[in-house]
């Protein structure tokens, strides 16, 4: 019924849920269902939902009891005091962000369904997040990650062609382990991208990165047998010939960030932040960005722009001679 999740792990859900009683264990199923079929939501995600609507049923039935049998007795006095418990726990502002979303999801599905006739989290505020700068690699740093991959290991030739892709079109890791062969147009020069909420969308790729396929397709390292040439199948293997997890991208990449020195933190997605900041320096509409990157809305998009400008703020106060430090310094010459 869940599009997604498996069925071990459902059946550990329903185990978990039966401790809520037999109204919430019904409704949960049920937002279950609705969240995989009528959202197509990812599957982590969809998991996360669900465990945070329980966690919150949990913590309010430890609190109230039998008061709170039902989803329908929960009232927005007793969903502010789940979130104050939130903060005295210490959990930071985007995971109570979460949860409060997830909630809101919860009692949305309930409305629809004639389950409740309430909202008790409609008027709730997400708690305010503070707008964090990604970290970004310069050009040269992402070359440079790219160039020292090791060819002569087996999996050299599939590694670099993941970097590769992840930085010439923006990828997600999970994007990047998700590809088929039949996603990729090399003939017009294009991937189709399957991101979020299962939406697809087109990006271009280069010319490095087109390259880079080919080699590997052709076997580069890895062996014939691992990649299939009728065009289907996951694109990127493990030696043993099974879909790669998100945790051997991340490894690679800590891995040549450590070999080219770099000591910045360092994950996969810093591929993803690299290519849009630079399409945004270079010149690259907007619109076309968010497009490429798979954002709904063009605001996630923006932040890059905030990237670009205190890059080329720092190099002119770093380099220019008319810079502000450089005009304080003619000044005191005159």
């Amino acid at each position: 019924m869940s599009r997604g999740l498996s069925t071990g792990l459902m059946q550990r859900q329903d185990r978990l849920w039966v401790a809520r009683g037999p109204v919430w264990a019904m409704r949960l199923r049920g937002y279950r269902a609705w969240l995989g079929l009528e959202k197509s939501l990812a599957p982590l995600t969809l998991e996360a939902y669900l465990r945070d609507v329980h966690q919150m049923a949990a913590w309010l039935q430890s609190i109230y009891g039998s008061d709170v049998a039902d989803p329908s007795q929960v009232t927005k006095t007793m969903l502010r005091e789940w979130l104050a418990g939130l903060t005295e726990l210490g959990l930071q502002a985007v995971s109570q962000a979460r949860m409060l979303s997830a909630v809101k999801s919860f009692y949305d599905y309930l409305e629809q369904e004639g389950g409740t006739t309430q909202q008790p989290a409609a008027l709730l505020e997400l708690p305010r997040l503070s707008r964090k700068l990604p970290t970004v690699l310069g050009v040269e740093e992402v070359q440079a990650m790219i160039d020292r991959v090791d060819l002569s290991q087996a999996s050299g030739h599939r590694d670099r062609c993941m970097l590769e892709l992840m930085y010439a079109c923006g990828l997600r890791v999970s994007e990047v382990v998700g590809l088929q062969w039949s996603d990729l147009l090399l003939d017009l020069g294009l991937v189709r991208v399957r991101g979020k909420g299962n939406r697809e969308r087109l990006v271009p790729l280069g010319s490095q990165a087109i390259n880079s396929l080919k080699i590997y397709r052709q076997g580069g390292g890895m062996g014939e047998s691992h990649n299939n040439q009728a065009g289907e199948g996951k694109v990127f293997l493990s030696r043993n010939g099974r879909p790669l997890t998100r945790m051997v991208v991340f490894l690679l990449v800590k891995k040549q960030a450590a070999l080219c020195g770099i000591t910045k933190v360092v994950g996969p997605h810093a591929f993803r932040h690299a290519f849009a900041t630079h399409m945004v320096e270079a010149g690259a509409d907007l619109r076309a960005v968010q497009e490429m990157l798979g954002h709904r809305s063009i605001l996630t998009t923006e932040i890059y722009t905030h990237l670009s400008r205190d890059y080329l703020r720092e190099v002119v106060q770093r380099f220019h001679p008319l810079s502000g430090a450089g005009r304080s310094h003619s000044r005191a010459d005159g």
